[in-house]
């Protein structure tokens, strides 16, 4: 470090990558200060795949042993015929995961996921989290920056909007900016494992191909619940919500026809907790800082979930940053040093989930074509995602 080396950090948002960012932070001996919006730190939403490339910097965190308690380890994925069930294309997970990058891929819910950061982040001596704290703004001069809750100033050395696709110090930098509609509409829900004839669901992540649409599922919970996500082109609603209810009838509507495996987890959903959101993104950004201010997660680069990457790249974020601003001559060099780092694979994950969108709901003949290639591919089509080293990319080796 050097004199111009922040001691005080302060993160804009307490959701999975701004609490990663303390935790990254806090191991290498910095005070970090969270201030999360709601009245506590709390996470709505389902389920939440995490890959090796983000489970290494976890484990490297403190979490392993609270991640093992709470996830699924999933045996592999599966993509399916969204009408007969062929299988299409399989790859392994598992055992074989941790062979190849050396750490598990795990199924989690994402209220667990939170509350073991929460957790952790309340038995670090250098972190305060502050809930009920939304950031308006900030002000900056040379040597800090104040960011501002209210009429109250909290002053630090460097300021990270992890505040999401909608983020307030993304706006300030650079403008307010409104996300782009994809056009599809996602559906969610749980079932309960117990409620669900033996053997529906296999130990895997599977995805159910179809014309314009596509059904996720997989264990979450160790195994007690099951996670739909239920993916659906659809114009004329766009509230960007993860609370807002849907009508279980009319999802039962949109995947009318479809295998009788997806019939039953519909059917086996509440009707009074299920849920529908529209999916929005952003195109990637050529610039996420400007003097002691920068972003990270979805306040940069938000990321569609076709890909299950959203979380890890906040992850990984996370974890450059901090290694970023620990070895830098001061706050620009860091900063530097972070984006050229981080732009290019957050963009190519980004238009990779994009493209994924329209990949998992061609129609005929196109979707033969596409079954075709899945089916002839060899080796993990997503090793170069998961190789990726965040911990060790500051030395140059990510």
């Amino acid at each position: 470090m050097s004199d111009d080396t922040p001691t005080t950090v302060l993160i804009a948002g307490g959701g999975i990558g701004g609490l990663a960012c303390a935790l990254a932070f806090a191991r290498r001996g910095f005070e970090a200060h969270v201030f999360e919006q709601a009245e506590s730190f709390g996470e709505v939403g389902a389920g939440i795949q995490l890959s090796p490339n983000c489970t290494r910097v976890l484990h490297d965190l403190g979490l392993e042993e609270a991640l093992r308690r709470i996830a699924f380890l999933p045996e592999g994925t599966q993509m399916r015929d969204w009408k007969t069930g062929r299988m299409i294309s399989t790859n392994a997970l598992g055992s074989a995961v941790v062979a190849s990058y050396g750490f598990p891929y795990y199924h989690v819910h994402r209220a667990d996921l939170l509350a073991a950061l929460v957790a952790h982040a309340r038995a670090q001596p250098n972190i305060q989290l502050h809930a009920a704290s939304r950031c308006d703004g900030f002000s900056q001069t040379q040597h800090s920056v104040n960011v501002h809750i209210g009429a109250n100033r909290h002053r630090g050395a460097l300021l990270i909007g992890a505040d999401g696709i909608h983020s307030a110090i993304r706006a300030q930098l650079f403008g307010a900016q409104a996300p782009r509609f994809t056009g599809n509409v996602a559906w969610r829900g749980l079932v309960p494992v117990a409620a669900l004839p033996q053997g529906t669901v296999n130990p895997v992540a599977s995805i159910w191909m179809g014309p314009g649409k596509h059904f996720v599922h997989y264990y979450v919970r160790g195994g007690e619940l099951v996670n739909c996500v239920c993916v659906v082109e659809k114009d004329g609603w766009e509230i960007e919500s993860w609370t807002q209810r849907g009508a279980l009838d009319e999802l039962k509507r949109d995947f009318a026809g479809w295998h009788p495996t997806v019939q039953t987890l519909i059917d086996n959903m509440d009707p009074d907790a299920c849920y529908k959101w529209a999916l929005f993104d952003r195109q990637p950004m050529p610039k996420w800082s400007e003097g002691r201010v920068t972003l990270l997660g979805d306040a940069c680069h938000p990321t569609l979930p076709f890909m299950a990457q959203g979380a890890a790249m906040a992850i990984e974020d996370a974890a450059v940053l901090a290694s970023c601003v620990a070895g830098a001559n001061g706050v620009a060099e860091a900063l530097a040093r972070y984006e050229s780092l981080r732009r290019s694979r957050t963009s190519r994950i980004q238009l990779g989930s994009r493209a994924n969108a329209k990949l998992f709901h061609l129609r005929p003949p196109y979707s033969w074509a596409r079954n075709q290639a899945l089916g002839r591919a060899r080796g993990n089509v997503m090793d170069w995602v998961y190789r990726y080293d965040a911990l060790t990319a500051v030395q140059g080796n990510g």
